[in-house]
Formats: C-alpha cells, sequence, structure tokens
C-alpha cells in the first residue's frame, strides 16, 4: 500500500513578513497512522527537497507527542529533507494521496496544476483523496469530469472561518477555506473550533482542523481497507 503525502513550498505568510508552510502535527500524525499501518510512503512538494515548516506548529504549545516523536525520529526527518519534486508524482503510483495543512498550501499547492491534475487523475482512478485543514483550499480550481468543481454537492468540511479569525489572519490569507468550498457549491459542515472534525463523501475525505489530522488519516486508512 503506498501513500503519497503532498507538502507546500510556500513561506511566505502574505505581506506580514512572517514565515509559514506546512503545519507539523498535520503530517507528523498521519505519517505515522500510515506507518504503523504498514503503508510506504513518499512525500512530495512543488519544488521538492526540503518543506518549509511554519515555525509556529513547532512552539511548545501547539507540539503533542506525535510532533515530539517525528522530530527525534532521523528517519523520519530525513524523508523530510528530500520530498520529490510533485511534478514527478503520478496517480498510479499510490492507492491514495494524503495533503497536510498549515497556511502555505494556500498560496502555492492551490494554484499548483501539477497538483491539480493528481487530484483529478486519483480521483478518476477511484483512489482517496485526504486533506486537513487548510489543505482542502488545494481544491479550489480541481475538477470532476464534467467540469464543474469536484467539491460541487459532496459533504466537505475544512479551517473554520471562526478557527481563521482566532488566528487574527482572516485578511492574510488568499481566500477563506470554508467560504471557497461553499462558494464552489460543497456542502460544508463543522465541528467545535479547534477540536477533531472529519467528513468522508465516497473517495473525498477532509478534516477541519490540525486535531482532525489522526482522524482524517484513519478514515483514509479504513477506505483503502475497504476496498
Amino acid at each position: 500500500m503506498k501513500i503519497l503525502m503532498v507538502l507546500t513550498s510556500h513561506d511566505e505568510l502574505g505581506n506580514t513578513g512572517r514565515k509559514t508552510g506546512f503545519w507539523l502535527e498535520e503530517f507528523a500524525a498521519p505519517y505515522y497512522a500510515f506507518l504503523e499501518a504498514g503503508a510506504e510512503i513518499t512525500v512530495a512538494s512543488p519544488k521538492g527537497g526540503k518543506p518549509p515548516l511554519d515555525p509556529k506548529s513547532d512552539e511548545p504549545g501547539f507540539q503533542t507527542d506525535v510532533t515530539r516523536r517525528l522530530n527525534a525520529d532521523p528517519k523520519a526527518q530525513a524523508v523530510l529533507a528530500s520530498t520529490i519534486r510533485l511534478s514527478s508524482a503520478t496517480s498510479e503510483d499510490y492507492a491514495a494521496i494524503f495533503y497536510p495543512g498549515g497556511h502555505g498550501p494556500l498560496w502555492d499547492l492551490a494554484e499548483d496544476r501539477d497538483s491539480i491534475n493528481l487530484i483529478e487523475a486519483t480521483y478518476r482512478a477511484g483512489k482517496p483523496v485526504a486533506l486537513v485543514c487548510h489543505a482542502p483550499g488545494v481544491l479550489r480550481h480541481v475538477r470532476a469530469v464534467d467540469g464543474t468543481p469536484l467539491v460541487r454537492g459532496k459533504k466537505v468540511t475544512g479551517f473554520k472561518n471562526s478557527e481563521e479569525d482566532g488566528v487574527g489572519l482572516t485578511d492574510v490569507v488568499p481566500f477563506l477555506v470554508e467560504d471557497m468550498l461553499k462558494q464552489s457549491g460543497g456542502i460544508y459542515s463543522s465541528g467545535e473550533d479547534w477540536k477533531s472534525y472529519a467528513v468522508q463523501d465516497g473517495l473525498l475525505i477532509t478534516g477541519q482542523n490540525p486535531s482532525s489530522s489522526t482522524e482524517t488519516a484513519r478514515i483514509l486508512l479504513a477506505s483503502l481497507r475497504a476496498v
């Protein structure tokens, strides 16, 4: 069972002068869930190499047992240091794809043609696609076979407007994930702010926030076992 995890290469938080990237827990929790299920994991990013980590996600207040495990794991660090270029990834090589969030994906992966093509090809091949927190924003330009937005008429979740407001970035991000999913015709729902909440609609699996990372990964694994 091969799973592709796709991370951002974008490290600038708008025009704030602050850094962003991928959110550590949203990579670490699924990474270990997949490893413990016996999956073979490949990690990709638009630029390849070491993707930028959102420094805030590694602050003491946001660390968890699983992030501390990853920080102390030489094998995991080696995987992160040498991601493949996203342009070299093809849907035929993987059973599923998983997109961790962080704010970075809103700038690069949401507009990245390689990412869009990969998601469309994976979904059309009957393979699950899972995205957590800000990563559902990557679906912004993804289309179904008939040319309509992939999320149209599908149950989805993602980072809530109230959560974005809670971190003070409503006016910094290029778009709000919740608004985009609704405007694209998704049937958006959410749980409490910062609590785990994930939704599955067939092959499409989405999680609301960092706390949803493990649940989103577990749903993906259950989908693969059901095939």
